[in-house]
């Protein structure tokens, strides 16, 4: 299965540059204590977010992307349960008092890796009508619930907004950590807006970005995680730009961490839910599902692990980057049709081997097309494998740090291994013989390690190496130029 395309159709006017990428494995998150307190009876907080891990895997996490604590046991914020649903909450545990304040969750569950959703939370604890003092909308309509709601009692101060520790991808004390991607963070103190403040319905009914344009109140602020420093102030990751200066201090985060990965434009990541369809060995995501670790599991053919990207194209020119990141260098790089995975994946060990695949090996073999030359060059620790897929003319191309084997020449159509014709064609990238592990970074155009040089498809993305000219970052700015 290869996921539709979400979140990358054309904004009317307003696109959004940068996403941060948490990744739950380093306890990333961004941190801000107010000095003076807000509105505590009205706010609304907007955001969108791309999930990389379930929630439910393992079944015991649940995921913040905004939380709030307060002490002796009070918070208040959005995370996705271990359910996969969505809440949006208030506990309190003060005066003997303990339980839900507020408790909204989603009859939908957030499953899918591919897709950025737009989450918005409305407190307003004053409004006579009760289901109305605590609402939650994704994708710019209001959820439904499940279970039995729990909506703030008249006049009931929450704790967001206050002067006490505010969290985006964690809690403040201890626990969950989001793994996946924020962009557009807006916080609005004193006001309950609507989702159409934030975002609005394309021609195609698709909800996308716009602009806010209003006040965001005394303690508001908006993220847009386009600044690479790392300190809390304007320059730094976490820096407010809607001139309040309510800046957040960053924890495990680094320049690499902001992504051009966006609701106005979605890049390509490795699939989780798609990983070992068939081979049966292991595979684990990081990074926002770039980095991937695999090993064996078995003898025979259960033994070759194996990840799909979560875009595939069926026309056009490709191209995208894989580093090897451990001196165990087991892997390969390449191209497969979704089409066939069923029955690739009962014969043969690499889905890449088989008639609709091509594949790159840490070995210095080129697998296609059920056959493969050889002597192409091994692969070392730190070396960077490029795959340059050219659908209109159905060839493949591979270099090793910048060097394409046979003399390949993707811009000029010269060299390179013939693909079948007519097929969809997905990214993989997997483990090369059944004896060891390997980690290897993926870069569709939204690297996960440091570029030294950088360089782009004329527009988007960052590489380490050249892009042929005419051939483009897996993203959907690109993938809409061909329907």
């Amino acid at each position: 299965m290869v996921f539709p395309i979400a979140g990358g159709n054309e904004s009317k006017g307003y696109d959004v540059s940068n996403s941060v990428r948490l990744n739950d494995g380093d306890n990333a998150q961004l941190d801000k204590t107010f000095g003076s307190g807000g509105d505590l009876d009205k706010f609304t907080v907007s955001m969108w977010i791309k999930i990389s891990t379930l929630a439910s895997t393992p079944d015991s996490a649940n995921y913040p992307f905004i939380a709030v604590n307060s002490s002796p046991g009070s918070n208040m914020g959005f995370r996705i349960r271990n359910t996969d649903l969505l809440q949006w909450y208030h506990y309190s545990a003060v005066d003997g008092d303990a339980g839900y304040k507020m408790d909204l969750r989603t009859s939908m569950l957030l499953r899918d890796p591919s897709a950025w959703y737009h989450i918005v939370g409305v407190y307003d604890s004053a409004n006579g009508t009760e289901a109305q003092r605590g609402r939650m909308y994704v994708n710019g309509v209001e959820a439904t619930l499940t279970g039995t709601p729990v909506y703030p009692s008249s006049g009931l101060d929450g704790i967001m907004g206050g002067q006490i520790p505010h969290s985006i991808g964690g809690y403040p004390t201890s626990g969950g950590q989001f793994d996946g991607y924020i962009t557009e963070m807006h916080y609005v103190d004193g006001q309950a807006l609507a989702p159409t403040s934030f975002g609005e319905f394309d021609d195609n009914g698709v909800w996308i970005p716009k602009k806010y344009s209003g006040s965001h109140g005394t303690v508001g602020f908006h993220l847009e995680f386009k600044q690479t420093g790392t300190s809390a102030n304007s320059s730094g990751i976490g820096a407010d730009t809607s001139g309040n200066d309510n800046h957040f201090a960053v924890t495990n985060l680094a320049a690499t961490d902001i992504t051009e990965d966006t609701c106005t434009n979605n890049f390509a990541t490795m699939n989780p839910l798609e990983s070992d369809r068939q081979q049966g060995g292991a595979a684990t995501f990081a990074e926002g599902n770039l980095q991937i670790t695999t090993s064996y599991v078995d003898s025979n053919y259960q033994r070759y692990p194996q990840v799909y990207s979560t875009q595939a194209v069926s026309s056009g020119k490709w191209y995208f980057e894989m580093k090897i990141t451990t001196s165990d260098t087991d892997s390969f790089i390449g191209i497969h049709s979704p089409d066939n995975y069923a029955s690739d994946g009962t014969t043969n060990p690499y889905g890449g081997y088989a008639s609709t695949g091509a594949i790159y090996t840490s070995r210095g073999s080129v697998r296609i097309n059920d056959g493969q030359t050889t002597g192409h060059g091994t692969t070392s620790q730190n070396d960077i494998v490029g795959c340059a897929l050219d659908i209109d003319n159905n060839k493949v191309y591979f270099h090793k740090n910048g060097t394409y084997v046979q003399s390949g020449d993707p811009a000029g159509n010269s060299g390179g291994q013939a693909i079948p014709s007519g097929y969809t064609y997905g990214f993989t990238v997997g483990n090369d013989t059944a004896s060891n592990s390997g980690t290897m970074q993926v870069n569709f155009g939204n690297p996960v390690h440091t570029i030294s040089s950088g360089n782009t498809d004329g527009k988007y993305g960052n590489f380490e190496y050249a892009v042929p000219s005419g051939f483009y970052a897996v993203c959907t700015k690109r993938l809409a130029e061909f329907g």
